[in-house]
């Protein structure tokens, strides 16, 4: 069972390093102008993936395959909920010139549709590697990089290509190692609890969303499929309740006090309210209405919150859902990861991400440790407040320090991997912040557990 509507692709075609019949043939790679992000020299093309997505592919100057290494993309969202777009590849990148600087090559999928689907956008991933070795040859060594809501994506696809199918049995799957960085590393079913939480406390704090005049619906649903509420309108509801656009000297008294309230409760930043309220809204509504069927995969029965200016009348007075079992079922197969990976994984967190919790880290951790493959995964954490790029040096390390646990069996620590940084801040202009010595709390001291 897999989230709809997602047209199922032949697995065991996809996992190959080449051949096999892919449904709907991609495009062949035509050359295009890099953005001028990218370094000198540097050679880059664009195609269509049959499936309603695009790719880019960039390629540093002098890149050999038998020598080269290639680093597969998968971004982050997903925000956008409509068709795929060409920009929406050219944007990402741009933001990740880093890896092409670094003298790896670069292939990244748009994914075919925005919206929710991460088994989908695993299965896209990957199609754009198959391209990429069909038309450039296979590289030296692959590397799987998954970026915010990419790294659920690539933890995924890490899982679904562990292994392919031999004449002998088992053999090992493509990728040779996984970078996630600021991943939304909790699965579905948990990564987005938190934002059920924001709906219900949001309301009953400032009752705007929606309005008592307006048709009134489950929160977990997002949005009413024909309601024209926009993201503007909405931002001017939020910053009519609290403020949060406005000068904390400029907001009165009781903005003050709602806007503390709501923050407080979710554990959020003041500046990352609107934007986990789009979420909220309109990436619920794709998740719970359009690929679940308009079933609730999301709990609050029990939840207690706490740190408001009245916690009694806030439990007493908040709405509570139970959460369907078959969307949660649904739900946890498309996009929960299991822990069955065979490659080395490094991570980078900033431990004040806005958008994507630190706790979110111990999560996956915890589920790696599970399946037994706990000497597999090394998690890094840098005393940063961003979510989306962070001190650019800390990159060029990751790729460094994860090349050498692949080919030279040598497994890094946080402090080996702070040490090599160091080495890279002055050709990449920036200082490192990783905290070598930093561990992530669980989940369950960010968000209410359940």
């Amino acid at each position: 069972m897999t989230l709809r509507p997602i047209a199922l692709l032949a697995l065991a075609a996809l996992a190959g390093h080449s051949g096999g019949a892919i449904a709907q043939v991609p495009t062949d790679p035509q050359p295009r102008a890099c953005p001028a992000e990218l370094p000198t020299g540097a050679t880059c093309h664009t195609g269509e993936d049959g499936l309603g997505g695009f790719y880019w592919i960039a390629l540093p100057a002098q890149w050999e395959a038998k020598t080269g290494v290639l680093v597969v993309h998968a971004h982050g969202g997903p925000a956008d909920t409509g068709p795929a777009t060409l920009a929406r590849g050219e944007e990402d990148l741009k933001r990740w010139a880093v890896t092409v600087k670094a003298g790896h090559a670069w292939a990244g999928a748009t994914y075919r549709r925005g919206g929710f689907g991460v088994t989908m956008a695993a299965e896209d991933t990957e199609r754009v590697r198959r391209v990429f070795v069909k038309h450039f040859g296979p590289p030296r060594r692959t590397i799987l990089h998954g970026q915010s809501y990419g790294a659920s994506v690539a933890a995924k696809g890490a899982e679904l290509y562990a292994t392919v199918d031999g004449p002998n049995g088992p053999l090992k799957g493509p990728y040779d190692g996984m970078l996630l960085t600021s991943g939304v590393l909790g699965g579905g079913t948990r990564a987005y609890d938190f934002r059920l939480d924001l709906r219900v406390v949001y309301q009953y704090v400032c009752k705007n969303h929606p309005k008592a005049d307006e048709p009134q619906y489950p929160l977990w649903q997002g949005l009413p499929m024909d309601a024209r509420l926009t993201r503007a309108e909405l931002a001017n509801r939020v910053d009519e309740c609290t403020g949060v656009r406005k000068p904390a000297g400029q907001r009165t008294e009781q903005q003050k006090i709602h806007l503390a309230n709501i923050v407080n409760v979710i554990k959020i930043p003041e500046r990352s309210l609107i934007a986990h309220l789009n979420w909220a809204t309109w990436l619920f509504r794709d998740l719970t209405q359009l690929r679940l069927g308009n079933r609730n995969p999301f709990t609050n029965a029990n939840v207690r919150y706490t740190g408001s200016t009245d916690d009694a009348a806030l439990n007493a007075g908040v709405l509570r859902y139970t959460a369907d079992p078959a969307a949660v079922a649904e739900l946890a197969q498309d996009s929960d990861p299991e822990g069955r990976i065979n490659m080395p994984v490094l991570s980078l967190h900033a431990v004040n991400d806005p958008t994507a919790f630190v706790e979110l880290e111990s999560a996956y951790r915890e589920t790696i440790d599970r399946a037994g493959k706990g000497h597999l995964l090394v998690q890094t954490f840098s005393d940063e407040s961003e979510h989306s790029y962070l001190s650019e040096p800390q990159y060029p390390a990751l790729f460094t320090a994860l090349l050498n646990w692949i080919d030279r069996n040598e497994k890094p620590t946080p402090q080996t991997v702070a040490k090599l940084c160091k080495g890279f801040e002055s050709a990449y202009g920036d200082t490192c912040r990783l905290l070598p010595d930093y561990r992530s709390a669980p989940l369950a001291t960010r968000v209410a557990p359940r």
